[in-house]
């Protein structure tokens, strides 16, 4: 558990990071501009380069489809209970999607280390690649709607050079093509940039942040169901499964790691109340702590880490 809080600080400290110089350097430091570098150009690496780790095989392709199934599952009664209790259209969008976007990669991957062991990296970093899937498709367009149309939603789909670059490097996988070491180093340094950015891209937006400006109503639906409906429901869905229980405790972990920095990118992309987005994810990344100890416990108890 130590090794596992320690991981989180180190990775946060980036984030301190970004606050700091926010902080110090005012307008100067522009939080729109650094989205825009890393949603159009270092998030495509980070992709790529997951895709480089390790070769696809028909075991491990189960594990992100059951994933993104189970948030499908959820997703169409979450968007139908979103239009009954928020009548703003940028609130119903957050409280539809907010919730399903996970850090499933700067949390997640390191968080299966520690409680699983490396066996778990394949899988954290099968997740993390169907989770871009995710964000950067129902994401796209559910943060959009907030303040765009249907055919203008749809549009920003298809501006995402996230997605062209997903299926150019499956292909690379699937197809069995090596890559040069050159290549693969430059990849590696893209990613790592992104990664880092993405860090210190939450750092910037969490300098003034109010949380008190936050309304009560979002707040108690967003963490309700981050931390409440979705494990519980997932659980129930996973228990239906053939899944090993090793596996299964993967999925249920990456599903109740904390939202993920990604929310900010594309709240702020398209105008959806990016600073509530903001405390939102500052909010739930800090329930996580003590979240974090009855989820080792839970996974000790009934999938055997």
């Amino acid at each position: 558990m130590f090794e596992t809080l320690l991981s989180i600080i180190f990775v946060y400290l980036f984030i301190f990071l970004g606050y700091l110089a926010k902080r110090i350097f005012k307008e100067e430091m522009d939080s729109k501009t650094l989205t825009l570098f890393s949603v159009y150009f270092l998030q495509s690496f980070v992709t790529v380069w997951g895709f480089s780790t390790a070769k696809l095989s028909t075991e491990h392709l189960f594990v992100p489809l059951y994933y993104i199934a189970i948030i499908f599952i959820i997703l169409l009664p979450t968007l139908f209970i979103a239009k009954k209790l928020f009548v703003d259209p940028k609130e119903r969008a957050i409280f539809s999607i907010a919730g399903f976007v996970g850090n499933t990669g700067n949390i997640g991957i390191p968080l299966g280390i520690a409680l699983f062991g490396m066996e778990s990296v394949i899988y954290t970093t099968l997740i993390n690649i169907a989770n871009v899937f995710v964000v950067y498709i129902l994401g796209v367009y559910l943060y959009s709607r907030g303040s765009f149309s249907i055919k203008k939603s749809l549009f920003n789909i298809v501006k995402i050079p996230i997605i062209p670059a997903s299926a150019l490097a499956i292909l690379i996988n699937v197809s069995n093509i090596e890559l040069a070491p050159q290549i693969e180093e430059f990849l590696k340094m893209g990613a790592y940039a992104g990664i880092v950015l993405q860090l210190f891209l939450l750092g910037t937006f969490l300098y003034g942040i109010k949380v008190t400006a936050l309304k009560k109503s979002l707040f108690i639906g967003v963490m309700s169901q981050k931390f409440i409906i979705i494990p519980l429901i997932s659980m129930v869905i996973l228990s239906y499964t053939d899944l090993s229980l090793f596996v299964q405790g993967i999925i249920l972990m990456e599903m109740m790691v904390p939202l993920a920095v990604a929310n900010i990118n594309l709240a702020s992309l398209y105008n959806c109340r990016p600073k509530e987005v903001t405390a939102l994810i500052m909010l739930s990344t800090l329930l996580f702590i003590p979240v974090l100890f009855f989820l080792s416990e839970l996974l000790n108890r009934l999938y055997l880490v």
